[in-house]
């Protein structure tokens, strides 16, 4: 494949017309769409944060297109992968923020926010993701050829291009995903071994080692890789072994804001909650910004060339098939018409300034996500950064503009998930739009296919979050929505000046100090935040990547290796997502299924099969080598 955009030539010909817009691909990428939505919300309101649906899709595509149907189109295959990962889009922008409506109306401050309100916020933001980002398109993907990689849109490109391999692949997907829904049902439905194993240290009051033995875990630490989930367990080893003992040990019998009770009658998971979420929270706010802070110059010359790239003309094209966008004056039409409606309609609790806010930040943030994704990958692009930076600055003008109390809050945190959702829409647009564009795709085609799964995704996104509050609740230990619970705080600190500034002020310093060590922030930020257990089981996968990563052989045989794992790991975290959300739809019923009464392995026998599940995750990544090697 040719670096030179002008010596480019895509797999399939401009001049050669397949099936791609299909009733099959359609089908398809709309299931797969709802299936990663659900699963990625799930894992997202859990550890805070969400993995790429893109591969897993094509994977999946693959096996029912190429081997079920028999059918042998690349472009109906590219398509599904392009509406199933949507969902996942949707799910992480929304997740990151939503959430927050749900614990007020908990706390009585609010009612609940409707299905109707969530698919709507949902569906604007994914519509202007799209929007936004398709006039960049010839700037970032086709200009830029050669120059940004786009990691994952290659990767997927690559992956269908090995259509051959595809029924080896979705199997190992499969797997997987069955292996993993069976012991999420086993371990937290029938409740015949314990998912978290803690043990309180006793002379380091304050302090509480354990570790939460979940396949969804472990395939996050995996995908993140060793050095991403070591930077997350340094920074839950900083909060429950270094600032949580010194909370203890100084704090003693006195009652501090914003505790209620004396420290020394607070178990480690109180400390936590009380203190350490503060200080996490600063961190975390500050890591996002410190991350914009860095690409500011890119984000300037990201922002300029999209300008210039939409005064140029490219009617020439035009008559390609691989050239076809959606037109531009629709793409306008379609932006007034829903920023006219979030100031007009009911639904969305903003003002016209609120509307404004979320037009121009929404297209400046959907170009620095659409690049972002270009260099470093979907897995690495700071949306909740985005989010935050976004979040108060709209907090602070609808405060001065005289917008406060709860219709304030709630406006910010509209406006924040509307940004979010549509930072996240434009960078997975992006990455397909470069898949399509290696595979020769249709444009337009993508584009439209990426508005329908932003609109199933975002119909049943609400039914999701309804149905885990009304379960667990957020906040909770099953689903602690970490990203929302912090945004929650910012926007009550600043309204109502009643945030505990001096922890925010900690998180933030130590997040300064992070960033002067040349640490990644963010990851070690988030793990500030999350239960050291978590981090644990994250850190699990990571090592289980770096044993793979330095056996001997060539680096086709560990690319091949770590390429399987990544496969398998997907499955564990989609059927882990999937299996958490049916057990809620059980307790929803008064379904019980534990049978812990009468039959349980404890907490030894969880530690047995999580070491069986981390085995058969080694024994995934090496066993096609050593078939091969004979």
């Amino acid at each position: 494949m040719s670096n030179n955009k002008n010596d480019f030539k895509p797999y399939i010909p401009a001049d050669r017309v397949v099936p791609e817009f299909t009733v099959t691909s359609i089908l398809i990428g709309i299931f797969l769409a709802i299936v990663f939505g659900a699963a990625n919300a799930y894992l997202g309101l859990r550890v805070g944060m969400t993995v790429s649906a893109s591969i897993p899709a094509a994977v999946i595509s693959m096996a029912i297109i190429r081997i079920i149907l028999r059918r042998d189109s690349i472009l109906e295959n590219n398509l599904v992968q392009t509406i199933g990962s949507a969902g996942e889009s949707v799910a992480a922008g929304a997740i990151f923020t939503l959430p927050a409506l749900f614990l007020w109306a908990k706390e009585g401050v609010i009612d609940p926010p409707s299905v109707i309100t969530i698919f709507m916020i949902a569906l604007v933001g994914g519509i202007l993701g799209v929007a936004f980002m398709v006039p960049l398109r010839q700037a970032l993907i086709v200009e830029e050829h050669g120059t940004l990689p786009f990691p994952e849109g290659t990767a997927c490109a690559e992956v269908l291009l090995a259509g051959e391999e595809g029924g080896s692949k979705a199997g190992t997907v499969f797997a997987g995903l069955g292996i993993s829904a069976l012991y999420k049902l086993i371990a937290d439905g029938a409740k015949i071994f314990p998912s978290e194993v803690g043990y309180a240290i006793k002379g380091y009051a304050g302090s509480q080692i354990g570790i939460q033995v979940l396949p969804a875990l472990t395939g996050v630490g995996y995908i993140c890789g060793p050095k991403i989930s070591s930077y997350m367990l340094a920074g839950s080893t900083l909060s429950w072994f270094v600032l949580m003992p010194m909370i203890a040990l100084f704090g003693g019998d006195a009652i501090i804001f914003p505790g209620a009770v004396p420290i020394s009658t607070m178990d480690p998971g109180t400390i936590w909650g009380t203190y350490i979420k503060y200080i996490g929270a600063g961190a975390v706010a500050a890591g996002g910004i410190i991350s914009l802070i860095k690409t500011f110059p890119l984000i300037v010359k990201t922002f300029g060339q999209a300008m210039s790239s939409m005064k140029k003309n490219h009617a020439a094209n035009a008559s390609l098939r691989t050239e076809q966008d959606l037109p531009m004056p629709l793409l306008l039409i379609i932006v007034v018409v829903i920023a006219l409606a979030i100031w007009i309609l009911p639904v969305f609790p903003v003002n016209p300034i609120g509307a404004i806010i979320i037009v121009v930040f929404g297209f400046f943030f959907a170009t620095v996500s659409s690049r972002m994704v270009g260099l470093i990958g979907s897995s690495n692009n700071p949306v909740s950064g985005m989010a935050i930076a976004t979040l108060i600055i709209a907090t602070l003008l609808l405060k001065a503009t005289g917008t406060v109390g709860v219709t304030g809050m709630m406006g910010a945190i509209s406006i924040g998930a509307i940004i979010c959702i549509i930072a996240a829409i434009a960078g997975d647009c992006s990455q397909d739009l470069k898949t399509g564009f290696i595979l020769g795709a249709t444009p337009k085609k993508q584009q439209i296919g990426e508005m329908l799964g932003v609109v199933v995704s975002s119909a049943a996104i609400g039914f999701v979050l309804y149905l885990l509050s009304e379960v667990w609740g957020f906040g909770s230990n099953e689903i602690p929505a970490p990203q929302a619970t912090m945004m929650k705080m910012l926007v009550e600190g600043i309204m109502n000046a009643e945030l505990p500034w001096a922890l925010i002020l900690i998180g933030v310093c130590a997040a300064i100090v992070i960033e002067i060590l040349q640490i990644p922030v963010l990851p070690f930020a988030v793990g500030m935040y999350l239960p050291f257990s978590l981090n644990a089981g994250i850190m699990s996968g990571g090592i289980i990547r770096y044993i793979v990563e330095s056996r001997k052989g060539s680096e086709e045989e560990k690319k091949e290796a770590v390429d399987r794992g990544i496969l398998y790991t997907s499955g564990l975290i989609a059927g882990e997502g999937l299996m958490g959300v049916i057990l809620a739809l059980l307790a929803f019923f008064y379904i019980d299924v534990d049978i812990s009464d009468k039959f349980s392995i404890g907490q030894i026998g969880s530690i047995v099969v999580f070491i069986l599940l981390l085995l058969s995750l080694v024994y995934v990544c090496v066993s096609k080598s050593k078939k091969s090697s004979k």
